[in-house]
């Protein structure tokens, strides 16, 4: 706030000396009558001037007598340098004064400096604001910004974070030590100091740590990771410093630091010779605060992150990150329970069975739950209805899922059959082999940017592990679409190339990863460091791994996909019969849904 009043001093200031000049230019107008130099001389021998006044440019003559204006003084400019001499001869008093110019020479240099200066505050703070460096400047760049929530702001409890029951009751704890820190020292334990929240993205990390201040009802203190890194070095660790400090001054508190892996990523992983740079300074620095700080002393720091594996190891030994809770993505029961949770925010209509949605969508996190409530109020919206159906919620998984449709894209009628039979033999498939997900719904309708058509199924339970059959069923399914069509048109297409892919992946992972090919014995080929984030991997595979073994492997591969292909092939073979008739309904419906699949395919057995 001092800012601000040190600028409004200077406003009022500034405006008084404006005042002053004007008052005196007007003063100075109503009593000063510029006339000639003759004139002047014509009062001087009228003795009408009473006292003469010689400057070096102007002569002000006093009158005797006011004249019809009112006025008492006149001026005219100087134009004789002895005329001092002549004013001898009229017996009038008159004296010589040298025009002092020290104030005008004076503002003709502090005017310009000023005005420098203020451009150049001016310019800085522009650039400071774009760099994140706040309004104060120099003065202010190591000052942390984070931001502040107290009980009222934060308004998020345990009440409203669902599907993470496991990391609730984790958290539990860390709240009953915030509002009776005293109670845990009896027994001469401590309360951990730090809990790193480790997650795929949007399963809730920083929602729970709302949710924890808003339970123990004390300061909230929520910075990311990246805002601590600055272009100046030493300005992160000066933010350590402050922030550490503004949360013992108003104890108990929670420190919340999202996407930590910005700030505590491993030393040496990715800095420059010497490894002396802004980041590590700033990650050296949180490592002596989590240090230094007592913990009984009610400030408890949390960290979100979906990058565990980059973190550095100092910042996950005991003493400092003493606890990591794993915020998975929701299991069926979870995701139903978050889906209840949003839908109190819309008015759903009484055939709309959450339970049924939440079958629907395995694998979303929170945030993507969130947003497909959303969508289906907006899908509800659009059709102008009073509520949010089943189908709404139906609609609104399929554009999450496969993207928004595009009905505009016209497709000539070879391309719409052999997509037909395509997406026809992808479902015929999962519905003959045991074990595979039910198939929900068949549409030749292009969506997003390169589906032109798709295959959903419904998982009817959430599954951890998967055997070598059910991944062989998986891999059949997948190449089903390749199968229909070169079994119906004997030729084949780049429609199958996702498909394709996705069976390789599959293959490789069996025979490289999870030691399912006999011939190469049970033995983990390749690595794959567990990891929240779908990154690509770069240099994957063992570089000590032999030519031969590399050959081998390739080979597995192949006839892996081959014979899932093989399978596939058969099937569709065998009810042929099936196969036509459902690609046909698929063309002049262009969409199947569950029942109508089950009416078509009632007679397929496997």
């Amino acid at each position: 706030m001092d800012h601000p009043t040190r600028w409004h001093l200077g406003y009022w200031i500034t405006a008084a000396i404006l005042v002053l000049l004007v008052q005196n230019a007007w003063q100075t107008y109503r009593t000063v009558q510029p006339v000639p130099y003759s004139e002047f001389e014509q009062a001087l021998a009228d003795d009408r001037v009473a006292e003469v006044v010689v400057s070096d440019n102007t002569l002000t003559g006093k009158l005797r007598v006011p004249d019809a204006q009112g006025k008492t003084t006149i001026v005219a400019t100087r134009v004789d340098p002895a005329f001092a001499e002549h004013l001898a001869k009229y017996n009038v008093p008159y004296s010589q004064v040298r025009e002092s110019t020290f104030l005008r020479d004076l503002l003709s240099w502090v005017v310009p400096v000023l005005l420098f200066f203020a451009l150049w505050l001016f310019v800085f703070r522009k650039f400071a604001e774009k760099q994140g460096m706040g309004m104060g400047g120099f003065m202010t760049v190591g000052k942390n910004r984070a931001k502040v929530y107290m009980q009222r702001d934060t308004g998020v409890t345990f009440n409203d974070v669902a599907g993470v029951d496991e990391a609730k009751e984790e958290l539990r704890e860390i709240v009953e030590f915030l509002k009776n820190p005293q109670a845990y020292g009896t027994l001469g334990a401590r309360i951990p100091k730090g809990v790193l929240l480790a997650g795929p993205p949007g399963t809730g990390k920083t929602l729970l740590a709302r949710a924890v201040a808003g339970e123990a009802g004390v300061t909230f203190f929520s910075m990311s990771g990246a805002e601590f890194v600055e272009l100046f070095v030493g300005v992160g660790a000066a933010r350590v410093r402050d922030l550490f400090e503004q949360a013992r001054l108003v104890a108990p508190a929670i420190i919340f630091i999202d996407e930590l892996d910005a700030l505590g990523r491993a030393r040496g992983a990715a800095s420059p010779i010497g490894g002396h740079d802004e980041r590590e300074q700033t990650l050296n620095q949180l490592l002596a605060e989590m240090d230094g700080f007592d913990a009984s002393a009610g400030v408890v720091i949390l960290a979100a992150t979906n990058r565990p594996e980059v973190l550095d190891p100092a910042l996950l030994r005991a003493g400092r990150f003493d606890r990591q809770v794993l915020v998975d993505r929701p299991d069926r029961k979870g995701r139903a329970d978050i889906l209840r949770v949003h839908a109190k925010k819309i008015r759903l209509a009484a055939d709309a069975d959450l339970a049924q949605v939440a079958a629907l969508t395995a694998g979303f996190s929170g945030a993507d739950l969130a947003n497909l409530v959303n969508e289906a109020a907006l899908t509800a919206t659009r059709r102008k209805a009073d509520a949010v159906t089943l189908a709404d919620f139906t609609r609104a998984i399929e554009r999450i899922v496969a993207g928004l449709e595009r009905r505009n894209r016209v497709i000539n009628e070879q391309e719409r059959k052999t997509i037909a039979f395509h997406e026809t033999g992808h479902a015929l498939v999962a519905l003959a082999l045991p074990g595979s997900d039910r198939v929900h719904k068949v549409s030749i309708i292009p969506r997003g940017i390169g589906a032109l058509g798709y295959t959903i199924q419904r998982p009817t339970e959430d599954r951890y592990l998967m055997t070598r059959e059910e991944l062989l069923n998986r891999m059949s399914v997948l190449l089903g679409g390749r199968a229909a069509e070169k079994l119906v048109f004997g030729t084949l297409s780049t429609g199958a190339s996702d498909d394709l892919a996705k069976a390789t992946d599959i293959a490789r992972d069996m025979v490289a990863r999870y030691g399912m090919d006999e011939s190469l014995g049970y033995v983990a080929w390749e690595t794959r460091q567990p990891r929240f984030l779908d990154l690509p991997e770069l240099g994957t595979g063992n570089p000590s791994l032999s030519e031969d073994t590399r050959r081998r492997i390739d080979e597995a591969v192949r006839a892996l996909v081959m014979e899932s292909f093989t399978r596939a092939t058969a099937i569709l073979q065998r009810h042929r019969a099936i196969l036509d008739r459902c690609a046909g309904e698929l063309l002049v419906h262009e969409t199947l849904d569950e029942a109508a699949i089950r009416e078509l395919t009632r007679d397929l057995q496997a």
